[in-house]
């Protein structure tokens, strides 16, 4: 997919001159500002299996996540488990390689070593959802990787 420049006039302000990997990001949602305006104030809906577009936060950069736990109330505490998404497939021990899938640009692997917990407000846009064997092979990732 070709990277292009932001072009809108948002958050950056279209100062951003970082190239997009989507087209449908057209810059960072950087001051809580996702790529269609504020975060939500809805309850954002996720369900166990499904990978989100996500603000993990300056350090970690917006990224593909696996929703491994989401929060089953409307309460403000509850916080959803993520794995992130890597293009760079290293074939570590806590990589799961989900192949090719047409909702992402390229080949992936979830790390499951990268577990993170944050408000599910930071999902801003639904991508797809894991084939239950790519969840069974996850799964028994999470299980080596904390010895259960």
């Amino acid at each position: 997919m070709p990277s292009i420049s932001c072009s809108r006039k948002s958050s950056c302000g279209g100062a951003c001159r970082s190239p997009c990997l989507w087209p449908m990001l057209l810059c960072s949602p950087a001051n809580g500002r996702g790529p269609s305006g504020p975060r939500r104030s809805v309850p954002i809906r996720c369900k166990v299996g499904e990978v989100w577009w996500a603000d993990l936060g300056m350090a970690a950069k917006s990224r593909p996540v696996l929703v491994l736990a989401c929060p089953r109330t409307d309460d403000a505490r509850n916080l959803a488990v993520v794995a992130p998404l890597t293009s760079q497939i290293r074939g570590r021990p806590g990589e799961v390689a989900l192949g090719p899938v047409r909702w992402l640009p390229k080949p992936s692997a979830v790390n499951v070593q990268g577990l993170a917990s944050f408000d599910p407000g930071k999902l801003i846009h639904r991508l797809g959802l894991c084939a239950p064997e790519q969840m069974e092979a996850v799964k028994q990732a999470l299980r080596e990787l904390l010895d259960l």
